[in-house]
């Protein structure tokens, strides 16, 4: 019950998927995300981009999205909901 849009571009970068009735932005990460000092700082980045339009981003490994896909995919539709409806409130829509 989540409409998901793949490799989204917000005007900064490439969302590689991005839920904006719940504005929250998820980039599926390699290893290098963790390792590489100047990916962790770029990633910052990102993620200060996304904040600054309402959305909060997630990072999920390529590792745990193998393990775990439907278990992770079911904790972020909640989130969207979740938000979605926060979201409402404060616009004055509910």
């Amino acid at each position: 019950g989540v409409s998901v849009f793949e490799e989204v571009n917000d005007g900064h970068k490439h969302i590689d998927l991005s839920i904006p009735r719940g504005k929250v932005d998820i980039e599926v990460d390699g290893i290098q995300h963790l390792t590489d000092p100047e990916q962790i700082i770029t990633d910052f980045k990102r993620t200060e981009y996304s904040r600054e339009d309402g959305y909060e981003t997630i990072h999920v490994h390529n590792i745990d999205l193998k393990e775990h896909s439907d278990e992770i995919a079911r904790a972020i539709a909640d989130v969207s909901h979740i938000r979605e409806e926060d979201l409402d409130v404060m616009a004055g829509i509910k």
